[in-house]
């Protein structure tokens, strides 16, 4: 009997209408594994399969494979599947070692075939193990769980690793970000979305669509997961009319003229938005990646010297850029002048019907600097809601 994951009914069509699968990321696998090998090690019995609840709600069901059990350590893997986006990791086993240790609590670091971070401004410092927020909340609330089921107080060690990992890395971004050693653990969602680019940007123009049909003039709009949370976090504006738009900013604002909305206010991490500010409407890195350099051109109309201009051409992320800027005394200056740059560029874009404004912001330093017609377009997206809700 075939077994089923769980993702069976969820799927996309794409363009040519063929139908491409739902996946699961590697932090779901090493989660999973990580249980399996938890129940394991404190339950003393095989475990073939282990329930995983996603942070996207979807409930897995995951095979385990290469079971190793000795009586001080349980070794387990669970098996990558991208589903149908392309994935260099698909296929892969994710492994978890799991054994106790005299402290208390759960200790999480990655092994053989899982990167370490050798330089700043990533989400993890230097010297950690390159798993992400999301699946180390994950492997850790679910080993939780089993200790809380077998009563332990804690004292176990999960050591993730991906014995292909360091070979798979070399054909992803990971050694450029400073991330050396191996691939990286992630997944904000636990689960794999495939998209063409046609179809992903047609499901945009979709739900924009929708939202005008439903009385939205005036719409929020984020890039992605960080732009969201960043959003839901301000209390003066109503997200009713939001959505995200990936990396199509330029396609984002074309649909949106074309279907009559007057105005956008995007929120926006400055990873992003600062490829705008050099008229790069697809902020996705494989058509352009400029960051440092438009971050430092900031820098420079800002009054910056060479120095400041060497450490920021030499960063590997923008985080890392805006702490430079913050050490100096110049992030205002420099955020004023990349906002100036940026609203110049979405207005030619948008054209004469379409308001265009920004708000751009730090994982580590909050809001950066916004556009001047911000409160205005607050106002137009409060208001219309209370007259839609009328």
């Amino acid at each position: 009997m075939e077994h089923r994951t769980g993702l069976e009914m969820y799927c996309v069509i794409d363009e040519k209408n063929n139908r491409l699968r739902y996946g699961y990321t590697t932090g779901s696998c090493a989660a999973a594994a990580a249980k399996a090998a938890a129940m394991m090690l404190l339950g003393g019995q095989k475990v073939e399969e282990v329930p995983l609840e996603t942070p996207k709600g979807i409930l897995l069901h995951l095979l385990i494979e290469d079971i190793q059990i000795t009586p001080d350590e349980v070794v387990c893997a669970v098996r990558k599947d991208g589903g149908d986006d392309p994935d260099a990791t698909h296929g892969t086993l994710v492994y978890a070692r799991v054994s106790r240790f005299g402290e208390k609590g759960i200790s999480i670091d990655g092994g053989v075939g899982v990167g370490r971070v050798t330089k700043p401004g990533l989400s993890q410092p230097i010297g950690a193990a390159a798993i992400n927020e999301t699946p180390l909340r994950m492997i850790r609330e679910n080993v939780e769980e089993i200790c809380r089921m077998y009563g332990c107080p804690g004292g176990i060690r999960v050591i993730i690793e991906v014995p292909e990992g360091e070979k798979i890395a070399k054909k992803t971004f990971n050694p450029r970000l400073g991330i050396m050693g191996g691939i990286s653990i992630l997944g904000t969602s636990g689960i794999v979305i495939p998209m063409s680019e046609a179809s992903l940007i047609a499901s945009i123009r979709l739900e924009m669509k929708m939202l005008v049909e439903n009385g939205a003039r005036y719409l929020v709009i984020t890039p992605g997961n960080y732009g969201q949370v960043f959003s839901e976090k301000q209390r003066d504006i109503d997200l009713t009319y939001s959505m995200k738009c990936s990396n199509y900013v330029g396609e984002t604002l074309d649909m949106a003229r074309e279907l009559g909305v007057k105005g956008i206010l995007f929120i926006a991490h400055i990873g992003k938005f600062i490829k705008v500010s050099g008229g790069i409407m697809n902020t996705h890195s494989k058509n352009a990646d400029a960051r440092a350099e438009l971050m430092a051109a900031g820098a420079i109309r800002a009054g910056a010297g060479m120095d400041v201009v060497k450490d920021i051409l030499a960063t590997i992320t923008t985080e890392e850029s805006v702490d430079i800027l913050k050490d100096h005394d110049l992030l205002s200056q420099t955020m004023e002048q990349i906002i100036t740059k940026a609203e110049y560029y979405l207005n030619k874009r948008a054209g004469e019907t379409l308001e265009v404004g920004a708000i751009l912001f730090s994982n580590v330093h909050g809001q950066l600097c916004e556009t001047k017609n911000v409160t205005k377009l607050k106002e137009h997206i409060n208001t219309q809601i209370k007259k839609n809700k009328n």
